[in-house]
């Protein structure tokens, strides 16, 4: 091979961009809106990301607001009684980190559970146009053999009444 050739080759795989690759969550993503989960999954994700909430929630606020929150389970207390908009107010943040945290707690707590719940929805209405197009698509070939069957039985019916003529 001369310099020449090599030259260019190497230009060409410099110029030649890798597809990144998704990364695990995008594929677990991918495939969660490919196959549509049944309501025991979808029940388990909601249930299981509500319980990831309370216990970052709690285990976060107690540690940047120690003095209002002295265990962790009165943060997560604090934390499920916002994460489900309860809100007894028998214990809630004075500290500016506290607040924030019960803010983040809050918005991610009605946001992400709002989505999780729209796409596991989303899913279940497709599943379920999916069915119907099947029980459509099912209904028109049978009444395809049927409308076959017919013909077959009127032919017989006209080489019958013909032979009879004869």
């Amino acid at each position: 091979m001369n310099a020449s050739r090599r030259e260019r080759l190497s230009q060409a795989g410099r110029k030649v961009k890798t597809v990144p690759r998704p990364n695990p969550i995008e594929r677990r993503m991918s495939k969660f809106l490919r196959e549509p989960p049944s309501v025991r999954l979808a029940a388990s994700v909601i249930v299981t990301t509500t319980a990831l909430i309370v216990i970052g929630g709690g285990i976060l606020i107690r540690v940047l607001d120690h003095h209002e929150y002295p265990t962790i389970w009165v943060g997560m207390w604090f934390a499920l009684q916002t994460v489900t908009t309860v809100g007894y107010g028998d214990v809630t943040p004075e500290d500016p980190a506290g607040r924030v945290i019960a803010a983040l707690v809050m918005l991610e707590g009605i946001a992400f559970v709002t989505i999780v719940t729209a796409a596991i929805t989303s899913t279940f209405v497709t599943r379920a146009a999916r069915e119907v197009e099947e029980e459509v698509e099912s209904s028109e070939s049978s009444l395809l053999e049927l409308e076959q069957r017919l013909d077959r039985i009127e032919s017989l019916l006209d080489s019958l009444v013909k032979s009879e003529r004869r």
